[in-house]
């Protein structure tokens, strides 16, 4: 029992922390939130089978982020899209921004939301963080020096997105601290089942040694 709890409770935490990261992806490439508003707009789950490790995971869009779960939400009887894969694939598809990698995952549902799937993992990662890098940089080429209104506005951006990742910082460790306590407390709770089971055979031993001796 213990054992599963302390693994439940890290799953929930790599979670959250996925699903943070993704939060921060989606604020900061506008062409990944193009590609996610359609499937938050359709409320898409997607279930993400994983092979080596075995894990299941399901991914529901939504106007508030990504949101990740190890069940499926209790308002759906299935998932939108199903995708079968091993976790390499996974990491090659959202690594390499490639599509023919990405057309290599094996993906079940409806085909406008498969599609749309496909086009949001191609969108997604270092593939996408690298492409916006470069356009910028190509596309600062000619252009005049920024003048001292644009250096303070991109100064106060930055004081913005940088406030932003302490709040979810802060926030993942009050989630932390809660799986924690949740943790202590389950063990605290199997300790006490234990002495009070003990106590209970104690009494019992000595009533029947009691009613043997009478």
């Amino acid at each position: 029992m213990k054992r599963s709890t302390l693994s439940h409770s890290f799953s929930n935490i790599i979670l959250v922390f996925i699903e943070s990261a993704l939060t921060l992806l989606l604020r900061l490439d506008p062409e990944l939130r193009r590609a996610a508003y359609p499937l938050a707009k359709q409320g898409t789950v997607v279930a993400l089978r994983l092979y080596l490790p075995h894990v299941e995971i399901f991914a529901t869009f939504s106007t508030k982020g990504v949101l990740l779960d190890a069940q499926l939400p209790i308002d759906r009887s299935e998932p939108d899209v199903i995708i079968n894969a091993y976790s390499l694939q996974v990491l090659n598809a959202i690594t390499t921004h490639d599509s023919e990698t990405t057309e290599k995952l094996q993906m079940r549902g409806e085909s406008v939301q498969v599609q749309l799937v496909k086009q949001f993992i191609m969108q997604l990662g270092l593939g996408s963080l690298i492409q916006g890098l470069i356009k910028k940089i190509k596309g600062g080429k000619g252009k005049t020096k920024p003048t001292e209104a644009d250096l303070a506005e991109k100064k106060e951006n930055y004081k913005l997105r940088i406030k932003e990742q302490q709040t979810q910082i802060n926030t993942l460790t009050i989630k932390n601290r809660e799986l924690e306590t949740t943790v202590k407390e389950l063990q605290s709770k199997q300790k006490m089942l234990v002495i009070v089971t003990v106590v209970a055979l104690v009494i019992m031993i000595g009533t029947i040694i009691a009613l043997l001796m009478n």
